[in-house]
C-alpha cells in the first residue's frame, strides 16, 4: 500500500487553535486521520505538523516550521520526508471527518488502474483531497508556494475521480465541530 501524507500543520485561526488537536468522538482529529489511513492499509503514515505538540500519534511526524506560509509549505515538507523511491502518495487533510477507510481504499484501488495518473475525490462541482498523486508530480508539488494546495496541478492532469459527497463538509469553526459531532 502507498504511504499516507496527512496535512495537519494549520494554525486553525477560526477554530481557536490547531484543528489537528480538536477532539472528535474521543480522539484528536490527527489521531483519527492516522487511524483511518492505517485501517485503509497504509503501512507508512506521515503527519505534517507545525511547532506544537501533537500528543501521542502512530505516525512519522514531519515538522513544518514554515507552516504560517500555508498549505504549500506543508506539502513540500511532506514530499521531502518521503522515502526515496516512493511511487505514489495518498494525500489527505486532518479536518475531513467524513473520510473513512473504505473511501481511502476505493481511492487507492482507482489509482491502481493507472498508477501514473492522479486519482481524486469529487464533490461539489470539482475535485480535491483525499487524492493519490504519482511520483512524476512530486517536482510540481515541491514547486508550490503560498497558501495553495495541489488543486492547480490536479486541474492540469484530468485525474480519475471518485464521488465523495462528504467532501463538502467544512470543519472551520467551533460551530462546525459541534454540528458534525452530533
Amino acid at each position: 500500500m502507498i504511504p499516507a501524507l496527512i496535512m495537519a500543520a494549520g494554525s486553525g485561526r477560526r477554530m481557536g487553535g490547531p484543528k489537528a488537536l480538536l477532539v472528535f468522538h474521543g480522539e484528536t482529529l490527527l489521531q483519527r486521520a492516522v487511524r483511518v489511513a492505517r485501517e485503509a492499509g497504509c503501512a507508512e503514515v506521515f503527519a505534517v505538523v507545525a511547532d506544537w505538540d501533537p500528543g501521542p500519534v502512530a505516525a512519522t511526524l514531519v515538522r513544518n516550521l514554515a507552516a504560517q506560509e500555508g498549505m504549500a509549505s506543508s506539502i513540500r515538507a511532506g514530499i521531502k520526508a518521503l522515502p526515496i523511491g516512493t511511487e505514489r502518495i495518498l494525500l489527505l487533510a486532518v479536518d475531513m471527518v467524513a473520510v473513512d477507510a473504505d473511501l481511502l481504499r476505493s481511492l487507492v484501488a482507482l489509482s491502481d488502474l493507472d498508477p501514473t495518473r492522479p486519482a481524486a475525490c469529487s464533490y461539489g462541482e470539482g475535485f480535491g483531497i483525499p487524492v493519490v498523486l504519482p511520483q512524476r508530480l512530486f517536482p510540481a508539488l515541491l514547486a508550490l508556494s503560498g497558501d495553495r494546495g495541489a488543486k492547480a496541478i490536479l486541474q492540469q492532469e484530468s485525474p480519475a475521480t471518485l464521488p465523495f459527497p462528504g467532501g463538502l463538509q467544512d470543519l472551520d469553526t467551533p460551530e462546525d465541530l459541534a454540528r458534525l459531532s452530533r
